[in-house]
């Protein structure tokens, strides 16, 4: 086996591996498993996951080649993009359906635009002419310079007049079109459906070879340049389109081997924020939930187990069994946190610190690899039990993961609001465990100090519980109840998520703990002896 420092553990941001010099190492670490056959099905239009799940990670393995006779393409949403959308609403005074109307044409023109005219010839069945007549007057307004990407996309929705003008001049040309047409910068949704119309009349007459699938990612942060209602209203319309696109319209047409496809990358809480009819039949029925978490009896049989044994096996030089490349690199046992156990597996360890999510546990290895180099320990062959109880790796980690929740909360709030959100765990007095008499107390101090140098109260810390269900929805603390057995129930939000509950409910007058991960960054101060308590319970 590979020394620890010798190993690649690859990137935590996916759409690194969309450069080429990446790919290799991508496709060897990268795991076939039931998301990817699921994500396969034609009716799958959404791909939910917490952050880190690797919703960005499934996509862009499709986009690096043809999987299964399909063609993928992946797309960002960046901030000047949703700038766009800003300017042009101020502009025409659009309303939700509007958003969703210009949602439906760019996604429209970059299918177009993904297909290839060789796709087309030589199958004497197509009706190729209209598509290709429209390819046409986007090369002519682009002048045979368009960039493949939302913004770009974005222009020809701004100056759609002067599109729709140059769309019916080639129709007419070629023979397509005879009524007459007349277009105006006032009537901007008039020229949008004209466009729409007509990039769904080209699509309908081809036959593809490939599939075509457009994925949209991005959404999971809100730029903090953009309030909050603009940029709902944006990703509302943009969720309509995808399935009003894929359920109306591209289910309908008669293909011969190839279909069209639009798949939303999404966090299960925004999916619930943008408001799509029948949500809960769009996830089970429509789709891809990725769920990794598993049980500690049954971790060595888990997908998140197989992955990270992967990543670890794959660049051996030779194939090891399921499992082998993880017990030379993580040998050790550790004291157990159940009397009903002798000990505890090395796994349970990482699955303790982490939200059960590949990022966390690929996080997890890089900083004990960076602490092996700095402590000078890097000839050590496998990852030690010292380095991840020290002080500086759970430091790291711990940051890692409030870095994560701050990323959650900017969707929602400013950076003032989460400013104000850490100064609640000071009136804990170090308790990482409390009742609900304490956590009202902890709430009323919380709310105290911050009326004594503000005018008003954060919108998300209005009254307790739903400041307590807040916690509960970032996953910064569970609920314990005692059951029927000697051992205590835990809930954690991640845990009791499903696609029949992606909302799940915290109770009150209850116990409650913060995860043991974000104890350091919320500085609950254990000293280490306290620590070890603490883990036990």
């Amino acid at each position: 086996m590979k020394k620890i420092t010798e190993l690649k553990l690859g990137f935590s941001d996916a759409e690194n591996y969309k450069r080429k010099e990446n790919k290799e190492l991508f496709n060897a670490i990268f795991v076939k498993n039931v998301f990817l056959e699921q994500l396969m099905s034609p009716s799958s239009f959404f791909l939910i996951g917490e952050k880190g799940t690797g919703k960005t990670a499934y996509a862009v393995y499709l986009s690096n080649s043809v999987y299964q006779g399909n063609k993928s393409e992946l797309k960002y949403i960046r901030e000047t993009d949703y700038q766009k959308f800003v300017n042009l609403k101020q502009k025409h005074h659009l309303l939700l359906s509007d958003y969703e109307s210009i949602w439906k044409v760019i996604i429209l023109l970059l299918l177009a635009k993904s297909i290839n005219v060789e796709e087309l010839e030589g199958n004497p069945f197509s009706k190729n002419k209209k598509f290709k007549i429209i390819l046409e007057a986007i090369d002519e307004y682009y002048n045979h310079a368009f960039s493949p990407e939302i913004l770009a996309a974005l222009n020809l929705i701004e100056n759609s007049k002067i599109a729709a003008e140059l769309v019916s001049k080639h129709l007419k040309a070629g023979g397509e079109q005879t009524a007459q047409t007349s277009f105006q910068e006032s009537r901007f949704q008039v020229n949008l459906l004209y466009l729409q119309r007509e990039f769904e009349r080209a699509l309908s007459d081809i036959k593809t070879k490939t599939h075509h699938i457009l994925f949209i990612d991005g959404i999971d942060i809100r730029p903090g340049s953009i309030p909050y209602d603009e940029y709902l209203e944006c990703i509302k319309g943009l969720g309509n389109a995808i399935w009003n696109l894929n359920n109306d319209f591209f289910s309908q047409l008669k293909y011969s081997n190839g279909r069209f496809r639009a798949v939303l990358l999404i966090r299960p809480d925004i999916f619930n924020s943008i408001g799509l009819q029948n949500s809960t039949n769009k996830i089970l029925d429509n789709s891809v939930f990725l769920d990794w978490k598993t049980t500690y009896p049954d971790y060595r049989h888990s997908q998140i187990f197989g992955l990270i044994d992967r990543l670890l096996n794959a660049q051996q030089g030779k194939k090891f069994e399921h499992g082998e490349a993880w017990d030379f690199y993580f040998p050790w046992k550790s004291p157990t946190t159940s009397p009903s156990r002798g000990h505890d597996p090395s796994f349970y360890k990482l699955l303790r610190l982490s939200y059960s999510r590949p990022r966390d546990l690929v996080t997890i290895l890089k900083i004990l690899q960076q602490v092996a180099i700095e402590d000078k320990t890097q000839e050590n062959t496998f990852f030690s039990l010292e380095n991840f109880d020290s002080d500086k790796f759970q430091n790291r980690y711990s940051e890692y993961l409030m870095g994560g929740i701050k990323d959650q909360l900017s969707f929602y709030y400013t950076d003032k609001d989460y400013e104000f959100f850490l100064k609640f765990f000071n009136h804990f007095e170090g308790k990482g465990r409390f009742d609900y008499n304490e956590y009202l107390s902890a709430y009323k101090k919380f709310t105290e100090d911050i009326l004594n140098y503000h005018t008003g109260i954060p919108e998300f810390v209005d009254n307790p519980d739903k400041f307590l269900q807040f916690l509960y929805d970032t996953n910064i603390l569970c609920y314990i109840e005692n059951s029927r057995s000697s051992n205590p129930s835990f809930s954690w939000c991640y845990r009791d998520r499903s696609p029949a509950n992606i909302s799940p409910k915290v109770k009150s007058n209850v116990r409650y703990e913060i995860h043991y991960g974000l104890l350091k960054s919320l500085n609950l101060g254990f000293g280490s002896k306290k620590r070890k308590k603490y883990e036990k319970g």
